[in-house]
């Protein structure tokens, strides 16, 4: 079937089945790499450029630099589905890889896969790989480039020259000349900020309540143990979602095989064996000054750290038994006569003796009785 295409609605992408090679300056090896090639539907305008590999990230900044090159976005893109653009192949609705999908969404376009083994699908680009084979792989086969960058640059020149190439089916018109006349007026404008890689994965919370990447592990809250997760990767960040909502966000530490942990992932029984005061300060914060001062005294009289907090926890966890009111007063009398551990405060709170005047408080006197028994000091004079 005879196929048009509107101006600005298509980009085909794909990878040459031939591949350029760079050589290794320190080894001589003979690296064979990857070429993109993407075509625009209307004018035929072709971007191409080498990558190391074809995974998800290179494929991403492909895209990137290719609508930069184009200086706009089409509507659709139409690759093939591979692994990096699909997630589980389909003839009608495949999933679309997360990663690329919101990188289409990002410059306002939509990924729309040519059918399995169809390559009648995406002709415009299977066309475009073939010009690319004959008049830019062929015109390298005698150059010889020590880097994936000194191949793209030279790359980019034959590309720059094959666009301006006039088409002699076409009447002498150049890929360059139908883009400026068709694509170009029509393509979505690129966005301010450049698309920021962010890499999409599954997994499952561990009974440690940490998620594994690469070998380092990040902590989610302990309430999602053994629930899956999906995590998002940027250079910078590491991202756990659970049923679309945010439930962790780290710096990205690639250090292998250590932890990153935020403290207020873990379940009380393990907080209360990390030897980190935060938590039981801002309890004695909230109960009162008294107990604040009592903890502060508590993990100041205690040089071994570990014993002054798990004193101090001690106090807590009888201050959440016994009520704020109760502990604040208790700990006041504490204070008073120069105690150093919860034992004294617990002793207070059970025997119910916070109740009684501080030494810094007067005691009200007795009114006088009045009785007809009681004669009074007039009888005795």
């Amino acid at each position: 079937m005879r196929q048009s295409h509107k101006a600005g609605e298509k980009t085909f992408v794909d990878y040459s089945g031939v591949r350029p090679t760079v050589i290794d300056p320190c080894s001589g090896e003979v690296i064979d790499v990857e070429l993109f090639v993407a075509v625009l539907g209307a004018s035929n305008l072709t971007y191409a450029e080498a990558t190391a590999t074809q995974r998800l990230a290179d494929w991403i900044a492909s895209h990137s630099r290719a609508v930069e090159f184009f200086g706009g976005v089409s509507r659709v893109f139409v690759p093939d589905q591979l692994r990096s653009a699909v997630s589980r192949p389909g003839r009608y609705e495949p999933d679309i890889n997360r990663t690329y999908e919101n990188w289409a969404a990002h410059y306002g376009a939509v990924v729309v896969p040519a059918r399995p083994r169809k390559p009648k699908d995406k002709a415009k680009v299977e066309v475009a790989v073939q010009i690319a084979q004959r008049w830019i792989l062929a015109r390298l086969r005698n150059e010889t480039f020590f880097s994936l960058e000194a191949l793209n640059v030279r790359i980019r020149e034959l590309v720059v020259e094959l666009n301006a190439r006039p088409m002699k089916r076409l009447g002498g018109v150049s890929r360059a000349d139908l883009f400026a006349r068709l694509d170009k007026p029509v393509l979505l404008s690129l966005p301010a900020e450049p698309f920021a890689f962010a890499e999409w994965l599954t997994a499952r919370v561990h009974p440690d309540h940490h998620v594994d990447y690469k070998n380092h592990w990040y902590s989610a809250p302990y309430t999602l143990i053994r629930e899956k997760v999906e995590v998002r990767v940027t250079a910078n960040t590491v991202e756990l979602f659970h049923v679309g909502n945010r439930v962790a966000a780290h710096v990205r530490d690639d250090t292998l095989y250590m932890h990153t942990t935020d403290p207020r992932h873990r379940p009380p029984a393990h907080l209360a064996m990390t030897f980190d005061p935060t938590s039981v300060l801002t309890w004695a914060k909230n109960t009162g000054p008294n107990a604040e001062a009592m903890v502060r005294r508590i993990l100041e009289a205690n040089p071994f750290r570990e014993q002054g907090v798990r004193s101090a926890f001690g106090l807590m966890r009888m201050g959440e038994k016994h009520g704020p009111e109760r502990t604040e007063r208790a700990c006041a009398h504490a204070l008073s006569f120069g105690g150093k551990s919860y034992k004294p405060i617990k002793r207070i709170l059970e025997l119910k003796l916070e109740g009684r005047p501080l030494p810094h408080e007067s005691v009200p006197e007795a009114p006088p009785a009045t009785h007809e028994n009681v004669r009074g000091p007039d009888y005795f004079h």
